[in-house]
């Protein structure tokens, strides 16, 4: 094996750069006003499995200028509407309290969710909702806080909604979005932030997902509640031996049990979490001896791996995180209710291989589960000709799991 460094440099003809400001920040605050401001630097990008052509611009039906947004929610049996209106370079909305649009309806219903901050690339830290907001069929005005306007001096995400079906569900109906923008309403007051009484498990060097973050806000006098992700709170640990904050995001440093508080902004939250960590294993797991030519590798340091799509599906009951032990990468499972693992494009043809062999460590008793699944002819999921089996393993099967340290499972 050959390695190169490659230095590349310029000794001739320099700029003094010293003096130069850094560049202004984007703080445009229209997402929507015409057909024109959504074509300068927008896209909106439709969600998994809802109707793609559900939006168009409507030059008919309108609030303000000669177009809005038309959303074709349709029947329940057609899916949902939904999808992300994204900037293609990042915006700074700190000197914005809000996200504001006007709305209507072509009957009473109630928008499932209306928000900020998703950017569809499912990294977004700043996400925040409205759920369940009444329309009506007349132009309204509706306000989205912006739960701490601070953390979004770096942002893509500008707003996102979802709609399904109501009623029976046999009929969709229309939605019409116009005005849509940032800003300083002033009329945001008495931020409430809440923590939901939870209890993590996390292992020292993984991640903690905080969950059900939210506050109440009073928008010129009415209270409304807001659900987001956590990056927008400042998180404290009572034992900084076993959790410490860095950034505003909680790293587990040792074994034991915290007690999480958080503020947003200046304000405390109310409530707490409470965080167990484990220490994970000091050795790495077992190195396989089998001939790379004989294996179809998933995930190991000692192959090469073939793609995989998640390691953890929307669908599964379970948080993911990557870790090092002694060098070896390894997948770690909290809040482990079943993870499903999915290498859809391409699936794997394994009709040469004899085992499915996994390196398992647990620190509890408990049984582990392992389900194949083959997609049959059709190469598709849900065609006809799947088949599936799933193998059962606690402390007296054979083979058994083995609670505190690596056990092997060669199915």
């Amino acid at each position: 094996m050959v390695s190169l460094i490659l230095i590349l440099s310029a000794t001739a003809c320099e700029r003094d750069t010293s003096g130069l400001l850094p560049a202004p920040l984007n703080t445009d605050p229209v997402v929507f006003r015409d057909i024109d401001s959504f074509a300068s630097g927008l896209d909106f990008q439709a969600f998994a499995g809802s109707k793609i052509d559900a939006l168009s611009i409507d030059t008919e039906t309108k609030f303000t200028g000669g177009s809005s947004l038309r959303i074709t929610v349709p029947p329940t049996s057609g899916g949902y509407a939904g999808g992300a209106f994204t900037a293609n370079s990042a915006r700074s909305f700190a000197g914005y309290d809000a996200l504001t649009f006007y709305a209507k309806a072509s009957k009473e219903s109630s928008l499932d969710v209306v928000g900020l901050g998703n950017d569809n690339t499912g990294n977004s830290l700043y996400t925040a909702e409205r759920a369940s907001v009444p329309l009506t069929t007349s132009w309204t005005k509706y306000i989205v806080p912006i739960p701490l306007p601070s953390r979004l001096t770096n942002e893509r995400g500008l707003m996102y909604f979802a709609e399904a079906a109501e009623g029976d569900g046999t009929e969709g109906h229309t939605i019409w979005f116009d005005e849509v923008v940032f800003e300083n309403t002033g009329l945001i007051t008495n931020p409430r932030p809440i923590l939901i009484p939870q209890v993590i498990n996390a292992f020292v060097g993984g991640e903690v997902n905080v969950t059900m973050t939210q506050a109440t806000f009073a928008i010129d006098g009415v209270d409304q509640r807001m659900s987001f992700l956590p990056g927008y709170y400042d998180f404290f640990s009572d034992d900084d031996a076993v959790a410490v904050s860095v950034d505003g995001m909680i790293v587990p440093v040792g074994a034991g049990t915290a007690t999480l508080t958080a503020k947003l902004g200046d304000v405390d939250a109310v409530g707490s979490v409470t965080l167990n960590v484990t220490a994970p294993p000091t050795e790495r797991a077992p190195i396989p001896d089998i001939a790379a030519a004989d294996v179809i590798s998933l995930f190991s340091n000692e192959y090469d791996n073939v793609p995989v799509d998640t390691w953890s599906t929307p669908w599964d009951d379970a948080n993911v995180a990557d870790i090092k032990i002694d060098g070896d990468d390894v997948k770690v499972y909290t809040e482990f209710g079943f993870a499903g693992i999915e290498f859809l494009n391409p699936t794997i043809d394994a009709t040469e291989m004899t085992h499915f062999h996994m390196n398992v460590w647990v620190e509890e008793a408990r049984v582990v589960g392992v389900k194949l699944v083959d997609f049959g002819p059709d190469n598709a999921f849900g065609g006809g000709d799947d088949t599936e089996h799933e193998s059962l393993f606690g402390l007296n099967t054979d083979p058994g799991i083995v609670v505190g340290e690596w056990f092997t499972l060669d199915l």
